[in-house]
């Protein structure tokens, strides 16, 4: 009597167990046990429930957020993550365990989406995040406060600006005025950080460029940059004294003789920032 023939699927797990490791089905079924699924994250029901978090959903549900218009969603919320954090850590361990292919969607996100909605209440808006219509994240988003009015009697940095490119708009820009106009740009937004392309970025460029002419006449000129400052700055303030401190420091760490500009944007600031004390003493 002839003896069965061992199926290709036999030799497979044969080997396997000869190897002391585990047969391709048992190590699916593993992969599959080990997912992290919707319903270990979220309060969701049915299918999705089921289902792993797949990089496509997780992708998806970062991009939603990101496209809310007029609100930023907060990566931690109320000492838990939003759902797009949440979804890109569980997606991330579910494809190094091999549970879900890299750029793989699940199946009711990919027939049903991911949305993310707001709604407009007294005093911000409530955010909704969904997954397959199941509410995976809902948290609340505070409008900013009004804008402050500026004291109209007060001499702002940008108007400070102003006045050095009327006074010594005539002479070639260099990198000590470069880095007191980016400390002056960083007073007036209320930053640590210079903001790209603006005045300091552009007075640092034109600094440059001067370096490289030889004549006077093809130099850029202080006023080519500060002129109409106030309508180039993104923010402005009136000036303080901290202000001037911030610009003529600036200006004495890049001068090689570790001094102040005369007539310089220190200078204009430090004069701004005393007339508005003079003025606050004397409306006391």
């Amino acid at each position: 009597m002839a003896q069965a023939q061992p199926t290709r699927e036999d030799v497979e797990q044969l080997q396997a167990a000869q190897e002391g490791g585990k047969a391709p089905q048992q190590q699916v079924r593993d992969q599959d046990q080990a997912a992290i699924r919707y319903g270990h994250v979220f309060a969701v029901t049915g299918d999705l429930a089921g289902q792993p978090i797949s990089p496509r959903d997780a992708a998806a549900m970062r991009s939603a957020e990101d496209s809310v218009p007029g609100v930023q969603v907060p990566e931690a919320v109320a000492g838990g993550f939003s759902a797009a954090t949440a979804m890109e850590t569980a997606a991330a361990y579910n494809q190094a365990v091999g549970a879900v292919a890299p750029g793989q969607a699940s199946d009711a996100a990919a027939v049903h989406g991911i949305t993310v909605t707001q709604t407009a209440v007294p005093g911000g808006r409530v955010v909704t995040e969904f997954v397959a219509g199941q509410v995976v994240g809902q948290y609340s988003v505070a409008d900013p406060p009004p804008p402050v009015e500026a004291d109209a009697t007060k001499i702002t940095i940008g108007e400070a600006l102003e006045a050095t490119a009327r006074t010594g708009g005539g002479r070639p820009i260099d990198s000590v005025d470069a880095e007191a106009i980016r400390a002056a740009e960083m007073s007036a937004l209320g930053a640590d950080i210079a903001m790209p392309g603006g005045l300091g970025d552009q007075a640092q460029a034109a600094a440059r460029s001067n370096t490289q002419a030889t004549r006077d006449v093809d130099k850029v000129k202080i006023g080519d940059v500060l002129s109409e400052a106030t309508a180039k700055l993104a923010g402005d303030k009136a000036a303080g004294t901290e202000d001037a401190t911030r610009v003529v420091q600036a200006e004495k760490f890049n001068d090689a003789g570790a001094r102040p500009r005369a007539g310089g944007v220190g200078a204009a600031v430090a004069t701004a920032a005393r007339l508005n004390e003079d003025n606050a003493l004397g409306d006391a």
